[in-house]
């Protein structure tokens, strides 16, 4: 639908754009890749919403991804990591350019003047938290699916995770970072990742009525949303919270390994297996990352994030990279066996780890510097 109110889009319709009265709808429309962002997805939602909170006919925004016929529902499985390893490989600048501007875009969001709307239906991965974490009103249903799930391709939860998963109670910021462990609906309200519960079976009559229905006010908007709102379901790690805020509490990965160790619950099994398939050094980045941005605003935590991403990709160039040689495992030769050096916790320096936090440029010359 063209409109006044919508500017020229870039990603040649992996962005949709429409305009009922005052509310300004966008979908997400790379449904194969799971809505997974692109550079091009990524600058035109910027445009739109740079757009639309100047102007005075926008009242609130609402977000959602396209869905697939017959599969189940992804709002936005994150970014587009195989673009991240070919970028790696050929020194392509456009890599930095994506972190620039996603980062840019999260705050954004997070500092949008009008309602901003997230229904978070499905698959939330990612740079999917990354555009939804921001919103005024974060929408979920039974299908959905929240995770930070970087520390799997030796990368650290950004796009702002170490600002919102270092607001979640206790210690559960840090349990979600390294592990990546994907959480519904009942544990994302509970942990302050989610706002309100819908059923899916509502959703499309929700969707047509922001779509279609008389949307004549902000107030209006929400309304429309909130007077199909139901019941969340139970929180599934409610009991565990005592045992997480214990081990994920330990002074480092190392400490919580070995706390973990000691634990003979089947969920302290599982969790411990899952951080011995981690990358020991992001790990170790990701841990330092999480309890760091508890005492940063938003801006400075994001700024922070993109001089580790920077790091992942330089430090070490090219192959040498935890990140590139996560996601070859995982996503280009499928082969589920990263490389990864140091291979043992043990082996971490503190040093290591240290180099990721510093920052590459000055204060003045950051890509960040404008963010408030």
């Amino acid at each position: 639908m063209t409109s006044p109110l919508i500017p020229q889009l870039q990603s040649e319709g992996q962005i949709l754009a429409e305009v009922n009265g005052c509310l300004g709808l966008i979908t997400l429309n790379r449904p194969q890749a799971l809505n997974a962002l692109s550079l091009a997805m990524i600058r035109d939602l910027t445009a739109l919403l740079k757009a639309w909170a100047a102007e005075p006919a926008i009242q609130a925004v609402a977000i959602l991804g396209q869905g697939r016929e017959g599969k189940p529902a992804a709002f936005c499985a994150g970014g587009d990591i195989r673009f991240f390893h070919q970028a790696a490989l050929a020194g392509d600048t456009a890599l930095e350019d994506f972190f620039t501007e996603e980062y840019a875009l999260n705050h954004l969001i997070h500092r949008f003047p009008k309602p901003y709307i997230a229904l978070m239906d499905g698959v939330v991965m990612g740079g999917g938290m990354g555009i939804s974490q921001g919103a005024r009103l974060r929408v979920l249903t039974e299908h959905s699916k929240l995770a930070m799930p970087e520390t799997n391709i030796g990368l650290f939860p950004d796009v702002g995770g170490g600002f919102f998963l270092g607001q979640c109670p206790g210690h559960t910021g840090e349990w979600l970072a390294l592990t990546g462990h994907p959480i519904a609906a009942g544990d994302a309200i509970e942990m302050g990742l989610g706002d309100v519960y819908v059923q899916s079976s509502v959703l499309p009559e929700l969707i047509q009525a922001l779509r279609q229905g008389p949307q004549t006010s902000a107030e209006h908007v929400v309304a429309t949303v909130m007077e199909r709102v139901d019941l969340a379901p139970t929180p599934d790690h409610r009991e565990l919270r005592q045992q997480i805020d214990r081990h994920f509490g330990a002074a480092s990965v190392e400490a919580i390994m070995a706390s973990l160790a000691a634990d003979d619950s089947e969920w302290a099994r599982h969790a411990l297996a899952t951080l011995r398939k981690r990358s020991p050094l992001m790990m170790a980045v990701t841990l330092e990352q999480v309890r760091r941005a508890r005492t940063l605003s938003l801006a400075d935590d994001l700024r922070m994030e993109r001089d580790l991403v920077h790091r992942c990709f330089h430090l070490r160039p090219g192959a040498a990279s935890e990140t590139v040689e996560g996601i070859r495992a995982l996503a280009v030769d499928k082969d589920h066996a990263p490389r990864w050096n140091p291979s043992r916790i043990e082996d971490v320096t503190p040093e290591m780890v240290a180099a990721f936090f510093q920052s590459p440029w000055s204060a003045q010359d950051h890509p960040l510097s404008d963010l408030a």
